[in-house]
């Protein structure tokens, strides 16, 4: 797969002649979450080399970038949720309760939450790989000043900045991935990027978990750092870099509001997230009283296989069943939660929930970044940084909400409590059937359409529309 923009004339005569390049296409490509879907853009070497293997309808993905946005997304999900599994050795060290250390996931999400919009706002017209580079640097920071720190207050700090290091890259990672792959294949592309989430979420917190009881937290924290320095140079030398925005295209947050399907997005972002956290910031102590406490690296892995089958469902039907499939996600973890709240006296139904649970959550990341995208066109990154912020303080709410739930009612609550909030996530998936979960997408052209462009299509780009 070449990545040389020398390529583009032979691989693609109809779009790039081989006489005569356009010597003038559109000098600023369109923003992260909105690909030009014009060949000539992509083919231009003026202002962006064209994404590799993936910039016209001739080509693939570009899976070895693609993959290190996933280790991205891995390492962001996984730094948010590691002290979870390491709060009592932290709680000794720091000389603070496990309920204050618990903290530490709290003041995470309220960094990334009160910094995504302004810091979205603020490098909109930064080049997009620098930006990628300085949130991931940001985070081996945190990283290591958590992993050698001795005092509370420092290390909630470091915390503070990973939050902060984390709304920079949440903005950026959805729009990244869909920037690199050709229209017709954006839904895909985002899934691999996403596809760090469960990953982190099954397979690194368990491992952070042993790994910090067999050497201690401290140590766990440091292998997040070794492995942020190794992407730092994955991203320097395979992930392709982007202009960012012209004055005139800088996105503006209350306006993009106003745009049909926006609020819907964000309204089941808000609650969807919401639910999802109150059981499983807090699983651990419901399995515990379920008499199942040594069993949840085990449950947590049958969850995350079925959350990576989900996101492999997902990529392979979200550019035709997005409505569909979102829909599915919320029955499936509304299934899960009410299996919990009456069968859970018997292990296999426990174990039956955890499946219906990762096959429903698995795809929602991608499923909303994609729908925030589609429903905020020309506004997109406005709508992914809303989209970011909303995740964030649902996240943060959560474990609020969790922890008072679980003092007043107890634990058995958590799956009713889901089962709630999931009847207005239906609901208005239901509803939002014009605009924001559309029974047809706005998609790009079909793999047919988008290999064969029309000569013009360099002359006179086509409006954004979002795949």
């Amino acid at each position: 797969m070449s990545t040389t923009p020398d390529s583009a004339p032979d691989t693609t005569p109809d779009s790039a002649p081989d006489t005569a390049p356009d010597p003038a296409p559109d000098p600023d490509p369109a923003s992260d979450t909105a690909p030009d879907p014009a060949p000539a853009a992509a083919a231009s070497t003026a202002t962006a080399p064209p994404p590799p293997s993936g910039g016209d309808g001739h080509q693939g993905l570009p899976l070895f970038a693609l993959l290190a946005l996933a280790t991205a997304v891995f390492i962001t999900s996984l730094t948010e949720t590691l002290p979870a599994g390491l709060l009592p050795a932290m709680s000794r060290d720091l000389g603070v309760s496990e309920s204050a250390t618990g903290q530490t996931v709290t003041i995470y999400a309220i960094g990334t939450a009160l910094t995504a919009i302004p810091l979205t706002a603020a490098t909109a017209g930064r080049r997009r790989k620098s930006l990628l580079l300085a949130a991931m640097g940001g985070f081996a920071l945190a990283n290591t000043v958590t992993a050698v720190s001795s005092r509370y207050e420092l290390t909630m700090v470091a915390r503070c900045v990973a939050g902060v290091a984390a709304g920079l890259a949440w903005a950026l990672l959805a729009g990244y991935a869909r920037r690199m792959a050709p229209a017709h294949l954006q839904g895909k592309a985002m899934a691999i990027a996403m596809a760090g989430i469960p990953v982190a979420l099954s397979l690194g917190v368990p491992a952070g978990t042993f790994l910090g009881d067999w050497l201690g937290w401290r140590v766990a924290f440091l292998a997040m750092t070794a492995l942020t320095a190794l992407l730092l140079a994955w991203i320097a030398a395979a992930v392709p870099d982007f202009p960012g925005q012209g004055r005139g295209e800088r996105p503006r947050m209350l306006p993009t509001l106003r745009i049909p399907g926006v609020t819907p997005v964000l309204f089941v972002t808000l609650v969807f997230v919401l639910a999802h956290t109150i059981l499983y910031a807090y699983i651990a102590t419901y399995l515990d009283d379920l008499g199942l406490g040594g069993s949840t690296g085990l449950v947590l892995l049958v969850f995350g296989a079925a959350s990576l089958a989900s996101i492999w469902i997902v990529g392979a039907h979200i550019n035709r069943r997005l409505r569909g499939l979102t829909l599915a996600g919320a029955l499936l973890v509304a299934v899960a939660a009410a299996l919990l709240a009456v069968l859970s006296d018997t292990t296999a139904f426990v174990y039956v929930a955890a499946v219906l649970w990762g096959l429903g959550w698995g795809g929602v990341p991608t499923l909303l970044q994609t729908a925030a995208g589609d429903a905020g066109g020309a506004s997109a990154d406005s709508a992914q940084a809303m989209l970011v912020t909303l995740w964030n303080v649902a996240m943060a709410a959560g474990g609020i909400i969790g922890g008072v739930l679980l003092d007043v009612v107890g634990s058995d609550s958590f799956p009713w409590t889901v089962l709630l909030l999931l009847l207005p996530v239906i609901a208005v998936v239901l509803y939002a059937r014009r605009a924001g979960f559309p029974a047809r997408r706005p998609t790009a052209p079909a793999p047919d359409d988008a290999q064969a462009p029309k000569p013009d299509d360099a002359q006179a780009p086509k409006p954004v529309t979002t795949a």
